[in-house]
């Protein structure tokens, strides 16, 4: 399964795959970044539902995205984390910037 990007009210969102490794992780972080540079986009909504593994390079997606997004004066947020991708949003120090929804 590959990442679903949409654009709603100048939010993209991201719905991630099941697993983000790094090979997804290119892909998602590409795909991203075109809709950064040609719409006029206030925040990213990562939507970890169908989310069940991430690694290091995920942890890397968000915050390339951040770092993008901040510059712009925008936020980043994650929806439906559940329990395991919550831990690694903890651990990882992305919960400080990034607001995790429940």
């Amino acid at each position: 399964m590959e990442a679903d990007f949409q654009v709603i009210d100048r939010y993209l969102m991201v719905k991630m795959p099941e697993e983000i490794d790094h090979h997804q992780s290119f892909a998602i972080s590409r795909k991203a970044d075109s809709f950064l540079m040609r719409d006029q986009i206030r925040g990213i909504v990562f939507d970890f539902e169908d989310t069940k593994f991430m690694d290091s390079s995920g942890v890397g997606v968000i915050m390339g995205r951040y770092k993008k997004i901040a510059c712009l004066g925008g936020r980043v947020f994650a929806i439906h984390a559940d329990r395991q991708i919550r831990r690694i949003l903890y651990i990882s120090g992305l919960s400080r910037i990034m607001e995790i929804m429940e």
